[in-house]
């Protein structure tokens, strides 16, 4: 099993070249692979603002890290239940679709498709999902 070396303390380079020097993406096959790829997520999310080569690059991870979650019971969650998290959320804190919408930088329509399942959250969505209601962005993953 391979060793997860920190690497919290040195700032993330810009470019998606430069990242995948940090740590190259390629398939999770393992919960260590799983756990390392979630870190430089968070840390990713934790920086900031992201360049265009770092949004990439996280998109790039968390769709690994989906892959791996569909595949394997690593966290064992209902399908749904990122959505059904959301949909909580937005009741408990009294807003409705187009506020939903608003606060994602979207048209006010798209609120309600995001909230019936039509429409995917992006990388940024849950970023900003988040940071608003102070959750984790794997509760957003379904």
């Amino acid at each position: 099993m391979p060793t997860i070396k920190r690497r919290t303390t040195i700032k993330l380079p810009a470019r998606f070249d430069e990242l995948v020097v940090v740590m190259s993406p390629r398939a999770i096959v393992d919960d260590a692979h799983h756990q390392e790829a979630v870190e430089m997520i968070d840390r990713l999310m934790a920086s900031g603002r992201l360049t265009a080569g770092q949004a990439s690059y996280m998109e790039t991870l968390v769709q690994l890290v989906r892959s791996y979650e569909a595949t394997h019971e690593a966290i064992e969650r209902e399908e749904g239940a990122g959505l059904e998290t959301l949909r909580h959320l937005v009741a408990e804190n009294g807003m409705n679709a187009s506020q939903l919408a608003r606060m994602l930088g979207m048209h006010a329509s798209m609120g309600s498709k995001i909230l019936k399942g039509e429409r995917s959250l992006t990388v940024d969505h849950i970023k900003k999902l988040s940071r608003r209601f102070k959750v984790g962005y794997a509760a957003f993953i379904a």
